[in-house]
């Protein structure tokens, strides 16, 4: 794969330019980006793959909520079959208004708003025109017809975005360089005991504010049963995913269970025929004692079939935790921002 990608960096050169003269468009102004009024916080990345957005967005949702802040979330609503603007709610289908944003909504229920909008300045007005709720824009970074007035980058420990290449022969959306519009920047998926001069190191290629970077770690709590029931957890265990990067979930699970993995494309809608293929191979474990785990993003899919809701006492549910390294810190800017007038 390496070796090949050498062969795409002429193409990957023709798309520096073109992302060049786009964000040198916005920046000199000559293509305007409309800032958001009242309070506004991007979540986005500059590459392609999974960086965490969710439990970033879910981590602000909480701490935006317990500093009694109204919350609204916009998203492009990936993955959705729909359209246009749509309002989430707890009875909305992942193939209405995406998984993340209707993961949200059924965690947080009335707490929050939510919307989906493919242009996000149509949805900021839709929101501006009801509410001065803090609108949390998840994956519009790039977006650039849109400013939030703090905006969040994120990029993973494993692959920093300063060791990568522009898109195909790396998987930048945009130059390293675009890091420098962020307000904060964190690596995400760190291991939890990172030494401090592996920080530092980080920190100083980032080159960005120092004060501004942060690192993240997830944290994995125990398996609970989708069916809602208290049943103890089988050694052996079928992980069925639908996300970016599946690795460091399975790396977690085999410290416990015995883990065999099938992988779906990322935002994956399931299928009937899915499920089938996922009963034949859980029906070749040998062992009495199994089940079948999955992600909260993945079972908001998986709800959408009703053979899934009829073997719901197979299945089993993995909640994640975002821990944020300097953590005061890093809420505090959130909440001094979010909360001032």
């Amino acid at each position: 794969m390496k070796t090949l990608r050498l062969f795409l960096y002429p193409f990957a050169l023709i798309y520096r330019i073109i992302t060049g003269i786009r964000n040198w468009c916005y920046d000199s102004g000559v293509c305007k980006s409309y800032s958001i009024p009242g309070k506004s916080i991007t979540v986005g990345n500059i590459s392609v793959g999974g960086t965490g957005k969710s439990p970033m967005v879910d981590y602000l949702i909480g701490l935006l909520l317990d500093n009694s802040v109204e919350v609204n979330t916009l998203s492009r609503g990936y993955g959705r079959t729909t359209k246009g603007l749509l309002e989430v709610n707890e009875t909305s289908t992942a193939l209405e208004v995406g998984d993340e944003p209707l993961m949200y909504k059924q965690k947080y229920g009335e707490q929050i708003k939510g919307l989906v909008c493919e242009d996000r300045k149509t949805g900021v007005e839709h929101i501006r025109s009801r509410s001065e709720a803090c609108i949390l824009l998840d994956d519009a970074f790039q977006h650039r017809k849109v400013k939030a007035e703090i905006q969040i980058v994120l990029s993973t420990f494993e692959n920093p975005f300063f060791k990568d290449h522009l898109l195909p022969a790396g998987n930048l959306r945009e130059s390293k360089n675009g890091v420098k519009r962020a307000d904060i920047l964190l690596f995400t998926k760190a291991p939890d005991d990172l030494d401090r001069a592996v920080k530092e190191s980080y920190i100083k290629q980032s080159g960005i504010n120092p004060e501004k970077v942060f690192f993240s770690h997830i944290e994995y709590s125990g398996l609970e049963s989708a069916s809602g029931t208290s049943n103890s957890v089988p050694e052996n265990l079928l992980l069925v995913t639908g996300i970016a990067d599946p690795g460091p979930l399975q790396n977690e699970l085999n410290k416990n269970y015995h883990v065999e993995l099938i992988k779906f494309p990322d935002h994956y809608n399931y299928t009937s025929a899915d499920l089938l293929r996922i009963r034949e191979k859980f029906d070749t474990f040998e062992a009495l004692e199994k089940g079948i785990v999955t992600t909260e993003k993945d079972l908001m899919r998986l709800k959408e079939i009703p053979e899934f809701l009829e073997d719901l006492q197979n299945w089993y549910v993995q909640p994640i935790k975002f821990k944020i390294d300097r953590e005061k810190e890093f809420n505090d800017l959130i909440t001094n921002y979010a909360c001032k007038n």
